[in-house]
């Protein structure tokens, strides 16, 4: 009965082991492996924010001269009931052109 149990304890130890290490390895493939890439702010808003935005279930910020800064933060922790997105939904370059795109009220006609 101890025997059985050690080894399920081992076997167990061995499977969580060999899934951590898969896992770490695949997440640094995806790091060195650069996947798509946006093309401007105005298609970030576009293709994520806009569904929420622009449907009025979440406050308008297009012309409203928010900061490029308080937008990242905004983006990256969430807020209220807006989702935090992690960089690998929007990785920070992407970030940055989004937040400039917001910011800037002269590029939102």
């Amino acid at each position: 009965m101890k025997k059985a149990k050690l080894a399920n304890c081992i076997f167990g130890c061995l499977v969580a082991i060999i899934f951590t290490i898969s896992n770490a390895w695949s997440a640094q493939d995806e790091k060195n492996n650069p996947g798509f890439a946006w093309k401007d702010g105005a298609e970030i808003y576009a293709k994520i924010c806009a569904y929420c935005h622009e449907a009025h279930v979440g406050p308008q910020i297009r012309n409203r001269e928010l900061p490029a800064a308080y937008i990242r933060a905004v983006v990256r922790n969430g807020n209220r009931a807006m989702p935090a997105f992690r960089p690998s939904e929007i990785d920070d370059e992407s970030l940055i052109k989004l937040a400039d795109f917001i910011s800037n009220k002269e590029a939102q006609h």
